[in-house]
Parts: C-alpha cells; sequence; structure tokens
C-alpha cells in the first residue's frame, strides 16, 4: 500500500500544536534552495536548528559554496536557525561506505546508501544534543525516492528512540516554491546532486541533450 508521507506530517503537525511550548526539530539540509520553502513551512511548528552533513559532496568547492550559500540564506529571510556543520570527510564517511555501488544508476542503491549515511547522523546527532524531532529536507527533490527517505527515517527513529518528521516535501507545490524563493534571493542553485557519480550522469545527459539538439536542427534545416 502506498503511503502518504505529506498526510502523516500534518497528522504530526496537528498534534505539535497542541504543546505549549514549540518542539525542537533538527532537520538535515543538503543546500540553501532545497531548505528554503521546507523551513518556510515548518517555522510556525517548531524551533528548528540545521544539520548540514553532506560527505556525498565530493569536491570541497561545492560542499563550501553550498554551505555559505545556507547560512546566506537564513540571514537573507532573518530565520533564527543555528547551522550545525557536521564532519567533512567525503572518503572515509562516502567513498568507504558506497564501495561496490559505483556503477549505480542514480536513484538507485547507492543513492539509498547515500540518504542512509546522512539520515542516521542526523537521528544520532538529534538524540545526543535533546532534540524532539529530526528529520531531512531530501524529499523536496521530485528526483529522490521519498519511500526510501522515510523508510531510513523511520528505521533510525527505532534505534535512537526519537521521533522522525515524516514528509513528502515537494507536496503542495513547495517544490516550486523552493525555486521560486532561489529565483528572488539570487541563490546559488546547483545542478547536480553532489557525488562525482551525479556530476558524471548530469554531463552525459546534458551531452546527449545536445547531440539530439544537433540532429533534430540539422534534419530541420535540410
Amino acid at each position: 500500500m502506498k503511503i502518504n508521507y505529506d498526510l502523516k506530517m500534518e497528522e504530526i503537525l496537528k498534534e505539535v500544536t497542541q504543546s505549549e511550548k514549540k518542539k525542537r526539530l533538527l532537520i538535515h539540509s543538503c543546500c540553501g534552495p532545497c531548505s528554503s520553502s521546507v523551513l518556510e513551512y515548518l517555522k510556525d511548528y517548531f524551533k528548528i536548528d540545521i544539520y548540514y552533513y553532506n560527505p556525498n559532496i565530493t569536491f570541497d568547492y561545492e560542499y563550501y559554496a553550498r554551505k555559505q550559500e545556507q547560512k546566506d540564506m537564513l540571514k537573507k529571510l532573518n530565520y533564527d536557525m543555528n547551522v550545525i556543520e557536521g564532519i567533512y570527510n567525503p572518503k572515509e564517511d562516502f567513498f568507504e561506505k558506497i564501495k561496490g555501488l559505483e556503477n549505480e544508476k542514480e536513484g538507485g542503491k547507492r543513492c539509498y546508501s547515500c540518504y542512509d549515511i546522512r539520515i542516521r547522523e542526523t537521528a544520532k546527532k538529534a538524540k545526543e544534543e535533546g532534540y524532539d524531532f529530526f528529520s531531512t529536507v531530501l524529499s523536496i527533490s521530485p528526483m529522490k525516492n521519498v519511500n526510501y527517505i522515510n523508510e531510513i527515517g523511520e528505521k533510525y527513529s527505532k534505534e535512537y528512540d526519537i521521533p522522525f518528521l515524516f514528509a513528502d516535501f515537494k507536496k503542495k507545490n513547495r517544490y516550486l516554491r523552493s525555486v521560486q524563493i532561489s529565483k528572488e534571493l539570487n541563490m546559488y542553485r546547483q545542478e547536480y546532486c553532489g557525488c562525482v557519480f551525479s556530476k558524471v550522469e548530469k554531463e552525459q545527459r546534458d551531452r546527449e541533450k545536445a547531440e539530439k539538439e544537433k540532429q533534430e536542427g540539422k534534419i530541420k534545416n535540410d
């Protein structure tokens, strides 16, 4: 049976609004643009801090550019939220853990492992720091598997004994809203997920698209 994770989130939000004091949420973020509409939506329900833990980002210049964009976005929107940075060690925390999955296609087993790495650390950090909930903004992307994300969240919710905020953040036009906010704030919006494998696949798709357009143009002109 297909699970409506957006509905599950709404049920949790109804519960937290009944609390006299705002619950604390630690939410994993991969970047400012992806987190923008998520934070806009959740800020009235939770006291939020952001966990920036992304060892999957292969190139350090890309990692630091995204981290800075995350911080700049919060300042521009005047959000009272802290950015907690996890350890950035791609070799040990990403490449060692996805060994054997290097040739998997985007969206497959390698991506599952990547979600797992980041969500697990978020749950662990949230438990250590006494948060009431943990979650991730990853489901904002139409390219990511929402079932994987929520299944992993549920798994670590049980392991670390801390509630996971289920979500399908792209629902109700929140993905489109994230694009809109990014444009309004003139934010850097990356063109690939983060790891070198996603970068290579993206570049290959671009070459194929350019070649197809070239061939179509040639046929049209002939």
